[in-house]
């Protein structure tokens, strides 16, 4: 979008990792102009990529394979799909399921004949196969039980589906998992982060996914032409752009924001970085002014349709809706066009406004801001590795007072409390993915432990070294105490990232780690979050995207929120 707003010499005002950082707001976190699916596809288009569908080998039952390729200035990337015809009694969204409706493979460059033999051999296996470094990410799709054949039998009568069933649902194949970085013997990030299409974080996992939403329409075309070919319709493209992909995420997602402290403070550090820029601004023109009510109402239409089964998702979406017609009172009162109209509104949000509706807020304030924010996205990878080496040749009382300043959050916590320490994280051994369990059930709950408990940890720290003296060394304290290398590890590498921490005790009872998954997704720039319990949750992806075909350089960015009504 243009921008035309002035750019002042006001120093950014950035939010205090002690209030950003905190689940119940990181957990209410929208997309954002910054996310990694809008990311994509504004670069595709300035870089005038070229889609094309070169194999498309599947039977009236809906099997067989299909190759999607991506061309950019330098390099071809292929979406490699197979598809199955899945009892239905095995369909499963848990990660115990051996067979999907469909499975994926992204490859690096155009494959053969005898890559296409190969990869058929070990894709529909997922974990049970592997995979080559030509493989760049690994994934599988089930069909919605409600709408996909919905559709199917529409399309084969002459029909278009009915437009309240695509609202409520959304999808036509939902994934389970999206695979990338080395797993399964796929290409390691390290391949990828030198390439400038793909060096941005996640963008071969973002193609695999737009990409499998072509292939989603094309399939239920396909089938409704197969079934029914003297009546058979293609889907009306208004409604085609309606439908996402679909996601079921569980807990194996949730440790990621842990794992990769430096990543997660990159990635709200550009979000951060992005609203100080646009608070800042003294000024706001008027063509801005019109982007952000145009993108307020979108936002507002569509949250109005969003669906969940989870009594308090339903709460905040109710309040959010609330919230929203409290924001437009708001703005027919207010002067947009007087100084610092942005700094203005975003302190009344954060005086008047529930923390859901303030990160809409949030959103909707760098959104008509893209020439001000959008350098931030090459700012948001990572070497996510930490020092090898402990300093110990830091004082005592410097470590004290680095705790002090990023680590004094963790003094909210009584860790002698019962439910302080209820839980615990480990790997499950069948499938090698992060799983929580109450402490109380596992008597081995120490020995199986994974380290994510960091608030403890620091805790347990700070009360050891109490009884060393300020002017000691580290490693001596670390020889007499070498269970704390690793905390200390991470906290020396971390002194220059504040939003690296998430500053709860996630080892808790109560702790909710849908929203750590909900942290995450809104980077990617999911929409429709739909918690299933604390455990797992289902959103929508590249909903409203254009499909490839409509990429031209004239294509809006701001698809995210569709305000359209499919029965006008």
């Amino acid at each position: 979008m243009a921008d035309t707003d002035v750019e002042t010499t006001q120093p950014l005002s950035m939010r205090a990792p002690t209030d950003v950082m905190r689940l119940e707001r990181l957990g209410s976190f929208h997309q954002t102009r910054l996310s990694f699916m809008r990311g994509l596809l504004r670069q595709v288009i300035s870089d005038g990529w070229q889609f094309s569908r070169p194999v498309w080998r599947v039977d009236g039952n809906g099997v067989g394979v299909a190759v999607y390729q991506a061309k950019g200035p330098k390099r071809a990337y292929s979406l490699v799909c197979f598809a199955h015809d899945l009892d239905p009694a095995k369909r499963s969204d848990r990660s115990i399921a051996t067979e999907w409706d469909a499975t994926f493979a992204m490859f690096d460059g155009i494959p053969t004949e005898q890559d296409l033999d190969r990869l058929s051999q070990q894709v529909p296996k997922q974990e049970a196969g592997r995979v080559s470094e030509s493989e760049l990410s690994l994934s599988r799709a089930n069909r919605s039980v409600r709408l996909f054949e919905h559709v199917v039998s529409r399309l084969a009568e002459g029909r278009q589906p009915d437009t309240d069933q695509i609202q409520d649902i959304g999808y036509l194949m939902r994934t389970t998992a999206v695979y990338g970085s080395g797993k399964f013997g796929a290409a390691a990030r390290d391949t990828l982060k030198s390439r400038p299409e793909t060096s941005r974080p996640f963008q071969i996992e973002m193609l695999s996914v737009y990409l499998t939403r072509a292939f989603t329409i094309d399939i239920v075309e396909h089938l409704a032409a197969s079934r029914a070919p003297d009546t058979a319709v293609p889907l009306d493209r208004r409604i085609a752009r309606r439908l996402g992909v679909g996601n079921s995420t569980g807990l194996g997602m949730a440790p990621f924001l842990v794992n990769h402290p430096r990543l997660v403070h990159n990635w709200i550090n550009a979000r951060e970085t992005s609203l100080a820029r646009v608070r800042a601004q003294e000024h706001a023109a008027t063509e801005t002014i019109a982007q952000f009510h145009a993108a307020l109402n979108a936002a507002a239409a569509s949250i109005a349709k969003w669906r969940t089964v989870d009594q308090g998702q339903a709460k905040r979406i109710a309040e959010l809706c609330q919230d929203i017609e409290t924001l437009q009172a708001h703005l027919k009162e207010s002067n947009l066009a007087s100084d610092f109209p942005w700094e203005r509104l975003f302190q009344w949000g954060m005086a008047n406004l529930e923390t859901e509706a303030q990160e809409l807020l949030v959103s909707l304030l760098i959104e008509p801001h893209g020439a001000l924010v959008d350098d931030l996205l090459d700012t948001m990878s990572a070497d996510t590795s930490l020092p090898v080496k402990v300093d110990g040749a830091m004082r005592v009382s410097t470590l004290n007072t680095v705790l002090q300043t990023h680590y004094a959050w963790v003094e909210r916590f009584d860790f002698d409390a019962t439910d302080a320490r209820q839980n615990f994280w480990y790997v499950s051994e069948t499938k090698g993915e992060p799983r929580l369990s109450p402490r109380s059930i596992d008597p081995d709950a120490d020995r199986y432990e994974t380290p994510l408990d960091i608030a403890c940890q620091v805790s347990r720290l700070k009360a050891d070294m109490a009884a060393w003296p300020d002017e000691g060394l580290l490693a001596r304290f670390l020889l007499a105490n070498p269970e704390h290398r690793s905390i200390v590890r991470r906290v020396q590498g971390l002194v220059d990232c504040p939003y690296s921490e998430i500053q709860e005790n996630i080892v808790a009872d109560g702790i909710r780690p849908i929203d750590m998954m909900r942290c995450k997704l809104s980077f990617f720039g999911a929409t429709d979050f739909d918690p299933r319990s604390d455990l797992w949750i289902r959103i929508t992806m590249f909903k409203n995207a254009p499909y490839p075909d409509e990429l031209t350089s004239q294509t809006p960015d701001n698809w995210v929120y569709s305000a359209e009504d499919l029965k006008a």
